[in-house]
């Protein structure tokens, strides 16, 4: 048969049309390589993200210093039989210097090696916390106060077992139960559940250590809706186990940072409705003046709910924000300066009245080394062997507190 050829006219129709297509698949972008974020990777919030210049941020933050601003899943039941220890007196850190000697009173956050060496190194501290249950903690002249992490299901970081030795080896140690439960990146629990779990902790603890002294876990700040949450704990307490909580330290951070759900700071506790609380600015967070009218604040919450004869910790405070927000030198060494003043001498008829009615007895900077997320307070260099320019106005302030 013959055969019927494809008119020249239709060929090049279709060879253009290939020719096309082929034009358009090489000029897509070839695929890139797709980054898998460990979600349990995420950094924390406290700081906020860039949105402004940061010469912008720098004279905002010497603006406000210059001119301060006066704002239930159940947990297993521990399975160890306590074994009670026999009655010794409570571990005081200098008892031969009285109750609360003010030497006695300044603390240090930070890893147990690191303090070691800025102590070693001449740095002043009578007080060490690092966040963890130690079996064995560092044996110098400071304090070491034990922590037990939480979650929502129960303790984290360490176990019933290792906490009974902890107790064992550690007799009449002061115990704080949680990290700031108010905030989603740290022990993130909710209040009715935080009471029970202090229940717990505390039932554990003092089964086997009668002179253990059990702190409550520090909130992120003393503000309205911290202080809600602390009330729905007290409250949650008392409806379950017919008594008020037993508190024998209270405990508060004292940080200055934005309440906001989705924003930088420290958002809305857990179980908490809303999505504000105050909005605390940038240049907010070294005004010392906040700082002392949320103490103040914290110590008469404490009374009006029955708690005026306890003392107070604030264990954990600090500058987070990067030094090129304008948190340079000079303004984290006049925030220190003026924390220790008012920690020192603030006192009202709310204090501690066997303190001379201070506020607050004892208090813990943040922090001794840190290289990745918060640097900016950080007193001793560890990498350098050396302390930085704010370790030495610390080593200054303390140095004159000490010969006067």
């Amino acid at each position: 048969p013959k055969r019927r050829w494809l008119s020249p006219a239709i060929i090049l129709i279709v060879a253009t049309y290939t020719i096309i297509l082929l034009i358009t698949f090489l000029r897509q972008p070839l695929p890139r390589e797709t980054t898998v974020v460990d979600p349990t990777n995420t950094p924390e919030r406290f700081v906020p993200t860039r949105t402004a210049s940061v010469q912008e941020l720098a004279e905002r933050v010497t603006a406000a210093t210059e001119t301060a601003i006066p704002i239930i899943i159940a947990t297993p039941e521990p399975s160890l039989t306590p074994t009670s220890m026999p009655a010794t007196p409570v571990i005081d850190e200098l008892p031969d210097e009285g109750m609360f000697p003010d030497l006695a009173r300044f603390g240090m956050t930070g890893g147990v090696d690191h303090a070691q060496m800025a102590y070693d190194a001449g740095l002043q501290f009578s007080q060490l916390l690092n966040w963890h249950v130690v079996v064995e903690p560092p044996q110098k002249a400071y304090y070491f106060w034990q922590m037990v992490r939480l979650e929502e299901d129960g303790i984290r970081d360490t176990n019933w077992e290792q906490l009974d030795e902890a107790i064992k080896a550690n007799p009449g140690s002061r115990w704080l139960v949680g990290n700031e439960p108010d905030v989603k990146w740290q022990d993130n629990v909710t209040p009715e559940r935080y009471a029970e779990i202090y229940h717990e902790v505390y039932s554990f603890i003092k089964e086997r250590d009668p002179n253990a002294q059990l702190v409550i876990g520090g909130v992120s700040q003393s503000t309205p809706l911290r202080r809600a949450y602390l009330d729905i704990v007290l409250d949650t307490y008392q409806a379950n186990y017919g008594e008020s909580m037993p508190i024998d330290i209270w405990n508060v951070h004292a940080f200055t940072l934005r309440e906001e759900a989705e924003s930088w700071g420290v958002g809305i506790p857990p179980g908490m409705e809303g999505q504000t609380g105050i909005l605390y600015e940038i240049e907010d967070h070294n005004d010392i003046e906040i700082l002392r009218q949320n103490l103040i604040d914290f110590r008469l919450w404490m009374s009006e709910r029955g708690y005026g004869d306890k003392p107070l910790v604030i264990s954990e405070y600090g500058i987070l924000m990067p030094e090129d927000y304008g948190f340079t030198t000079e303004v984290l060494g006049t925030f220190l300066t003026d924390s220790f003043d008012l920690f020192l001498t603030e006192a009202n008829e709310t204090g501690y009245a066997p303190d001379g009615n201070r506020l607050v007895q004892w208090w813990f900077w943040y922090i001794v080394y840190e290289s990745e997320y918060y640097p900016t307070g950080s007193l001793y260099d560890v990498p350098e062997e050396r302390f930085t320019p704010l370790g030495e106005i610390w080593i200054d302030y303390l140095e004159e507190l000490s010969a006067n």
